[in-house]
């Protein structure tokens, strides 16, 4: 009786003692992985049968550890989630060492905190060759770039095959659908490999692999731009030989049968049909007063006037 009173109690008191944490089994293998500055927590997943388990994720930095207690910061973004893996990229946002902790939790049960075994500095994140495509357009040489985020550049370098020893270097900062790096020369060969730079960790990944192009063939390019020229100076032609034709008619209409314009003083403003009539009565008045002297009476009229 006395001995299954007391393995009562131990029943009773040792969950108590022992807190309720150690019911699950913490997370194994926890560890972060880190590529072009994305920070990803991952650990081993904690199985109870027929239940589904969550976990729950803390970042300590080093002003937490140094200045707050060795405090801890939740991450909103994973706590009770269902997965086993946490995007830490936003928390972890300067370059001092981090640490971050795990822990299983089932309704009302958790487990103890599994944390890093090292501690994790952005610094170390993998940064990896971009992915690029080189391309010709005509006589300009041109390259898309894999597009990795605002705190990402891409260092450049490209030469015309065969001339090495002279490279040209290109810094994008700001990546477009399209970079354009230089012109071509007709039927040259030019390659082209880019590297990332992360300013904010001032480190580069290696390059990329080379990737060339040929220029434009000079021959075909040359029989395209005549047949083009040809053909706008054929639709000129067509265009402009109405205009001229009609500019020629004017010309020779002119010169040869001009349009005479008579001053504004010979013009007659009144109608012909009232000029007549005042023309008839002038002369009739002019008859009138013309008197015709024979010759003997002047002769006598000189007679008398002698006398």
């Amino acid at each position: 009786m006395f001995t299954s009173l007391i393995f009562i109690l131990c029943s009773v008191i040792a969950p108590l003692l022992t807190g309720e944490d150690d019911l699950l089994p913490a997370p194994q293998n926890v560890s972060i992985h880190s590529t072009n500055m994305k920070h990803f927590l991952t650990w081993s997943p904690v199985t109870v049968p027929g239940e589904t388990v969550r976990y729950s994720v803390e970042f300590q930095g080093e002003y937490e550890r140094t200045y707050v207690n060795k405090s801890w910061i939740p991450i909103s973004e994973c706590s009770l989630i269902m997965v086993t893996q946490c995007n830490v990229t936003d928390d972890i946002s300067a370059n001092v060492p981090y640490n971050l902790r795990v822990r299983a939790k089932l309704g009302s049960q958790g487990s103890k905190w599994s944390a890093l075994d090292e501690l994790f500095d952005r610094k170390m994140t993998l940064l990896t060759p971009p992915l690029m495509r080189v391309f010709a357009d005509g006589y300009h040489l041109l390259v898309e770039l894999e597009d990795l985020g605002p705190a990402f550049q891409f260092h450049v370098v490209y030469w015309r095959k065969g001339r090495e020893s002279w490279v040209h270097n290109k810094t994008v900062k700001k990546i477009s659908s399209v970079v354009h790096l230089d012109s071509m020369e007709a039927g040259a060969e030019y390659c082209v490999t880019a590297q990332t730079y992360v300013e904010a960790i001032n480190r580069s990944s290696n390059f990329s692999q080379m990737q060339c192009v040929h220029g434009p063939d000079g021959s075909r390019s040359t029989w395209m731009t005549t047949t083009m020229m040809s053909f706008a100076g054929f639709l000129i032609g067509v265009l402009a030989l109405p205009f001229l034709a009609w500019k020629m008619s004017q010309i020779i209409q002119y010169s040869c049968c001009p349009v005479v314009v008579l001053p504004d003083t010979l013009k007659i403003r009144e109608s012909p049909a009232l000029l007549i009539p005042c023309r008839r009565e002038e002369t009739e008045r002019c008859d009138v007063a013309v008197h015709v002297i024979p010759p003997e009476e002047r002769l006598r009229a000189w007679i008398q006037d002698a006398l």
